[in-house]
């Protein structure tokens, strides 16, 4: 398949990993009551199924964003790594049963201190790469010269 353009090429793996991530959340949702920390489990399911979504609907509007080459790599990559680094954070804290130093109001309790230096490091680190990445993409959605590869 030749790919000319990048913004399409990248939103389509954004809607391949959107619906594996359905695919996964399906298969999660049975194995929440395994988890050391069922709640935790139930949390991470919620917030796969909702990344899913929201990558789904970024795939579809990708190809529309006004962005350079360098621009639109780094807003893909930092959207991905956000998105399942938080994900990858609430798995970790249910399988554990740790967490409760990064995420109390979810139930989580208390683990030993390496625990939750890692559970810490993985959920805090989504924050600024996802907001850099929202914010190229709001930059990405300014009228500009850019021409959409198909009228809807």
């Amino acid at each position: 398949m030749d790919v000319p353009n990048p913004l399409m090429h990248q939103g389509h793996r954004l809607l391949q990993i959107g619906v594996t991530l359905l695919l996964f959340t399906s298969f999660e949702g049975f194995a929440i009551p395994l988890f050391t920390v069922p709640l935790l489990g139930r949390s991470a399911h919620s917030l796969s199924a909702l990344l899913a979504v929201i990558l789904i609907a970024l795939g579809l509007s990708w190809p529309r964003l006004n962005l350079g080459r360098a621009a639109s790599w780094i807003a893909f990559w930092l959207l991905i790594y956000s998105g399942l680094a938080i994900t990858a954070a609430f798995l970790i804290a249910g399988i554990w049963g740790a967490g409760k130093s990064t995420m109390p109001l979810a139930g989580a309790p208390m683990g030993t201190p390496l625990q939750e230096f890692v559970i810490t490091v993985v959920a805090y680190s989504s924050a600024p790469t996802g907001i850099t990445a929202f914010a190229l993409i709001l930059w990405g959605l300014r009228i500009g010269t850019h021409e959409p590869t198909a009228s809807i």
